[in-house]
This record gives C-alpha cells, structure tokens and sequence, in this order.
C-alpha cells in the first residue's frame, strides 16, 4: 500500500524553439474511483511505438544533458525541416510508455478493484514510464500466478499486434503473409505464432545474422534485402506461399514497392494469358511501423490490383470488437511465457533512462537490443 501522494513520470517536451527535451516530472497520484485502481508500476517495455514519442523526430547527435539524477533534463535539436510533422505535440509535455506491468497497490470500492488488491497486473493505458498510475480495472489484466511483472510487460504492443496481423490476413482473404523487420522482438512471436498455426510466413530481414536467427526458431523463409538477389529470393518465396499481404515496419525507401513488385512478378507466372493491367491478384502492403522516416517510393511495376495503406493496433481492435479483441487477449495470456514471451537486454529506472548512453542504445531498433524500465528501480 503506498502513501506517497505524488511519484515521479518520464516527460517529453517539444518547444517553439525546436528543440526537444526529456525530463522527470513530479505528478499526483489520483485516489482510484471505484471502479479503478493504483498500480504500482514494475516494469514497462521501450517499444518502438513509445521511441516515436520519447524521442520523436530529434537528431540523438545534439542531445546533452544538464542536471544529474532525478532533475536531470535531456534535450536535443529538431530540425526546422521536420517540425511541421509535430506541430501537433509543440509545447505539450507529454508522458511516454504505452504497456507495461506491477502490483495494485490500492483499489476503489467496486468488487471487480478490490478483486485486483495486492494482485500482479499487465496494464495499457500510457503514461506508464510513472511509479504509480491510477486505471480502470477495464485497462488491467492479471497475469497468471507466479508471473512477474518483466514477464507480464509486454503482453499487449507487440503479441495483440502479431496476432492482428493473422487475423487482418484471415478477415481479408489472403492464406499467407509477409513481413518485414522480421527479426524483431515483434517478429519473433509472429514466426512462432504462423509455425503453430500452420501460416506460410515469408520473413525480410536485412542481415545474415538476423537471418540466421530465424532460421534457428524455424523459420523457412527468410529473404535478406542486403542480398544480390534479394528480389528473386523474394519472388521464390512468395511464389512458394501464395503470400499477398504484408505488415511493413519499415515505412520509407523502397521496401514497401519492392514486395508489391515480386508480388506481381509471383502471380504472373500463374496467368495464363497476358493482360497490359497485369495480374488480377489482389496485393495489400500495410504500413505498420516508421523505422525508415523517409519518403515510401513506389516504382509502378506490380499492375493495377494493389493497395498500400497504414494499420495500427487500435483501431483494428475496435473495428473487430470486444469479444473477438477478448479471445486474443486469452490467447496471449495462455501461452505468456511461450509463443508471447518477451526478452531485454537490460532493465533500467527512470534516472538511467535519461543517461545519454543508454538513449543512443535504446534508439537504434536493433534485433536483440530491447529495454526494459522499471519506474521504481534504484539507481
């Protein structure tokens, strides 16, 4: 049971100015209504999603720091070029982490908070780079006995993102699908996911190792962009699996038109007479992630049957509605320390999450480099 009243947040703030600045900030604690209840927070994943908002379009070249510990202040330089794509957020301090996990500390008086009293629970609700946040009993969900809350951290971003990736392919008529940044943490769990459920899965990656790396979880088609003949790789592969839907993390550059390209290169080899318009085979590429934040070039080469739009975790789980978002919820929490298990290079606290050092690492994306901040860690 805490008694503080108030805890610290990880805050990001961009100004007028351009620049961007990162600093803990010394908030209330809200006494839960009842139907709500206070989590001390243990544990919360650095995801890409939460890095777009932490860092946002900063240059981590000009980050310095002024101040140590706890009044510590980080701040980097925008460039003028890019403000206008924040121009929302300019002058609002906003609070970072969108999961995460802990203890209920302290519940309203409904039964359904009191149920959850002393109880570990995985959250979704923002802000949970704080010690304390203050959620509807609807935002918690408990994790099964002997869990951790490390273990519990990262049991909605990324699995109800893979899992709303099959689910996407199933609802739209495609049996197979692609997906690129496919080494990730993210990507990991949507191999063991398609390898358990039967999917063809055709990975990208653009390494050896990473390559490597899901070849040895089971993967049976992996194409590396940094390849000669990563195109023929691709088409092989695509023509292998019948895959015509894609989850693209990357967003810019040439990736997303390069798919739709072997795509159609795939379905024209099945065509048994020749069309100007190309194939008729239907080619969805869904842009989920801003890993590259340049420009998505198409080069028109894949006909006239073929889309490129963005999907998000969100809406796809308000467009499927409560009880189909409900069983995927169960599925993430039945096979938790399985097909949705998580794992971090290393776990800080909110002081060190302000170190330099660890922001240049934490902000590369790179397989196998995930961090974990716990909000009530000692420095």
């Amino acid at each position: 049971m805490t008694t503080a009243s108030t805890n610290l947040q990880l805050r990001s703030l961009i100004k007028k100015s351009g620049e961007l600045e990162l600093s803990l900030v010394e908030v209330p604690i809200e006494e839960p209504k009842s139907d709500e209840v206070v989590v001390r927070i243990e544990a919360a994943p650095l995801n890409p999603s939460d890095l777009g908002l932490l860092m946002s379009v900063a240059e981590l070249d000009t980050a310095k720091t002024r101040g140590t510990g706890a009044n510590a202040v980080v701040s980097a330089q925008v460039p003028d070029k890019l403000m206008r794509m924040v121009t929302g957020r300019v002058d609002q301090s906003m609070p970072v982490g969108n999961e995460g996990a802990g203890v209920v500390v302290k519940a309203g008086d409904s039964k359904e908070a009191q149920a959850l009293l002393g109880k570990t629970v995985a959250t979704l609700g923002g802000a949970m780079y704080s010690q304390y946040r203050t959620l509807k009993v609807q935002q918690c969900m408990q994790l099964p006995p002997g869990t951790a809350p490390a273990e519990g951290a990262s049991c909605f971003v990324n699995p109800l993102t893979s899992l709303g990736m099959t689910e996407t392919m199933r609802r739209e008529g495609h049996t197979a699908l692609v997906h690129t940044a496919a080494a990730s943490n993210l990507g990991q769990m949507l191999n063991k996911i398609c390898i358990k459920d039967g999917i063809a899965l055709v990975n990208i990656v653009r390494k050896p190792e990473q390559e490597e790396l899901l070849r040895k979880l089971g993967a049976q088609h992996v194409c590396n962009t940094s390849s000669s003949s990563f195109m023929e790789d691709l088409t092989k592969a695509l023509k292998a699996t019948g895959a015509t839907i894609a989850f693209d993390a990357i967003g810019g550059g040439k990736l997303a038109g390069q798919i739709l390209a072997c795509m159609e290169a795939a379905a024209v080899t099945a065509m048994t007479e020749y069309s100007r318009y190309g194939s008729n085979t239907f080619k969805q590429v869904y842009i989920y992630g801003n890993l590259d934040r340049g420009p998505t070039e198409l080069t028109r080469s894949f006909g006239f049957s073929w889309s490129v739009s963005g999907w998000l975790l969100t809406p796809f789980l308000q467009k499927i509605g409560g009880a189909a978002a409900q069983k995927l919820r169960e599925r993430v929490m039945a096979e938790l320390k399985t097909t949705f298990a998580s794992h971090y290079t290393r776990t800080i606290s909110l002081t060190e999450a302000l170190e330099l050092a660890n922001i240049k690492s934490y902000s590369k994306f790179g397989t196998g480099a995930k961090y974990l901040i716990n909000p009530n860690k000692r420095s």
